[in-house]
């Protein structure tokens, strides 16, 4: 079976597996993307007079014959062919004979492969984004339905000032929203045309107009100049789970919060039945297992995100193979984080605040401020006086 890079020389099965890694199990999230891709590719080239009409139309029809097809499972890429880009041209060459290659001109794996993913990358960051507004409602909900009950508020983890469930909710959605606005900023790097810039060097001879697929795309700009594509990898990656990793530490900083508040110590709130598990010794438990794995997986997208700093250091300009090894950690990380916000939207609403447990934790001491201020009101007293006046009195 050919692939792309393929010489005609032999390659020994081990070096292929460990080179090739994971990456034909990958590419399945990139086919649609490689395919979106290769088609505006094809139509630059018939506007460039690469390709003659008709030949442009078959090549269209064959690639859109492919993404439904693999979007309804009738094809995956085969271990032996690496990636998605060899699987591809595979097929539009058994389909459509050499014509199936004459997609390749004017690009390179490099940019082909970088323009699925940045496509791809779009898609997710937008998407994620999505996830964590749907979280935030969730809490808007338990504002509206819950927000008047009083309820203790900490700093240090001791009792500080009273609150309310609304103004708890609000600031967490606040956050949120501000996550959703961090992972759409985070589109920029990933906004940029690489195809044309093919290994790194631009197209030698070829008279191609990058501009062509850039709009075809829907891409912000062309990545100029066509030395800095290949040295830019990890960075758009690297913002990304950057970005990711922010949401899921406030997920998992919210989670940490709602353990902590349904121990039977605070008894602030109940879980829903169906979102809690049991003991296999203690006939009794009622475990938040949910929020305890929200908690935990924020490790993931922090991982995910100092493996891809770790693989682009020190590399010099170009591409190299290790560039590779980015793909895994970027998939992984951002579907950590939308597997977390995606359950977190659904057992929110179920959360059931008790009203007398967290009144009853609000003692009078915790009102000091409150009386430090009406002594500045309502009798004039400095500031820094009343405070006196009130700590003395506690």
């Amino acid at each position: 079976m050919s692939r792309l890079w393929d010489r005609g020389e032999p390659l020994d099965d081990r070096v292929l597996r460990y080179t090739a890694g994971e990456d034909a199990i990958l590419d399945e999230a990139l086919v649609a993307y490689d395919l979106r891709a290769s088609a505006a590719h094809a139509g630059m080239l018939h506007r460039c007079g690469y390709l003659t009409a008709r030949d442009h139309a078959q090549l269209v029809q064959a690639m859109a014959d492919l993404a439904a097809a693999h979007a309804q499972g009738q094809w995956r890429i085969a271990p032996q062919e690496e990636d998605c880009h060899t699987a591809i041209e595979n097929r539009l060459t058994q389909r459509l004979g050499e014509l199936g290659g004459a997609i390749h001109l004017g690009r390179s794996r490099n940019d082909q492969v970088l323009a699925a993913l940045r496509l791809w990358l779009k898609d997710r960051l937008e998407e994620l984004a999505g996830m964590a507004h749907a979280v935030a409602a969730a809490l808007d909900g338990l504002a509206a339905g819950q927000g008047d009950l009083a309820m203790p508020g900490y700093t240090h983890g001791q009792r500080a000032m009273p609150t309310t469930v609304a103004l708890w909710a609000g600031g967490w959605a606040a956050e949120l929203r501000d996550d959703a606005t961090g992972l759409l900023a985070a589109r920029r790097r990933a906004d940029r045309n690489p195809l044309g810039s093919a290994a790194g060097f631009g197209v030698p001879v070829l008279a191609l107009d990058r501009g062509v697929t850039t709009q075809e795309l829907g891409f912000g700009s062309t990545h100029e100049p066509v030395t800095a594509v290949q040295s830019s990898r990890g960075k758009a990656e690297a913002t990304a789970l950057f970005e990711a990793a922010l949401l899921a530490q406030d997920l998992g900083r919210l989670s940490a919060e709602v353990c902590l508040f349904a121990t039977a110590e605070f008894g602030f709130v109940s879980l829903p039945v169906s979102c809690t598990t049991g003991s296999s010794i203690m006939p009794q438990k009622r475990n938040p297992d949910v929020f305890e794995i929200a908690r935990g997986r924020t490790a993931e997208a922090v991982a995910a995100l100092n493996e891809v700093l770790a693989v682009t250091a020190k590399l010099p300009s170009g591409y190299h193979r290790d560039l590779q090894l980015i793909k895994k950690p970027l998939f992984r990380g951002l579907q950590s984080v939308r597997d977390t916000a995606e359950v977190l939207a659904w057992t929110l609403p179920g959360l059931v605040f008790d009203a007398d447990r967290m009144a009853a934790a609000i003692e009078p001491a915790m009102r000091a401020t409150e009386q430090a201020y009406e002594l500045v009101q309502q009798q004039g007293v400095p500031f820094r006086e009343a405070y006196r006046r009130v700590k003395d009195g506690l």
